[in-house]
């Protein structure tokens, strides 16, 4: 099978198994997001009546925005669709990542979304993710806290052992 199909198959495989545990309702509806390398969009979705009920692009004159494929335009599309969902009346939403990782472009999209109050992810579990680590002083001098230059000296290893004779009765002639 050739790459492309290959590859084509692995995300339909991912959409699948992230798709099934997610289902839109009017109250609750679906955020799916979409990306190209030009441009991302993102709509919600009420899966019981097979209804969009709020969409947002960075293609197009409409959105304002010079490039669409990089993070800066996902917190935007994130921002103008928490604005449309405001608008109609729905603050929480099930996130649909669809094939993607969650990360850059896509994760930029859902904390924007979250932010600007249409709520789809924890913002808690973001900010763990993102804060750098505690200033982690040492204690007490540890096994890896050797200075350079202390130590086996360098060619220092497992004694070699005696080698072998060859046996020279299976050299060919």
């Amino acid at each position: 099978m050739n790459t492309q199909k290959l590859k084509l198959k692995r995300a339909e495989r991912r959409q699948y198994r992230v798709r099934k545990a997610i289902y839109g309702t009017p109250q609750k509806p679906r955020l799916s997001v979409s990306r190209s390398n030009l441009h991302i969009s993102a709509q919600l979705i009420d899966d019981l009546n097979g209804v969009t009920l709020a969409a947002a692009t960075s293609a197009g004159k409409k959105s304002g925005l010079k490039h669409g494929g990089n993070v800066a335009a996902a917190k935007v599309v994130g921002q103008k669709l928490a604005e449309a969902a405001k608008a109609k009346g729905i603050t929480v939403a099930a996130f649909d990542r669809g094939p993607f990782r969650f990360h850059g472009r896509i994760a930029a999209l859902a904390v924007a979304a979250t932010e600007a109050g249409l709520v789809c992810t924890s913002l808690e579990s973001m900010k763990a993710k993102t804060a750098p680590k505690a200033d982690a002083a040492p204690a007490e001098k540890g096994k890896g806290d050797k200075p350079k230059g202390e130590g086996k000296p360098k060619g220092e290893g497992k004694p070699k052992g005696d080698a072998k004779p060859k046996a020279e009765g299976g050299e060919k002639k």
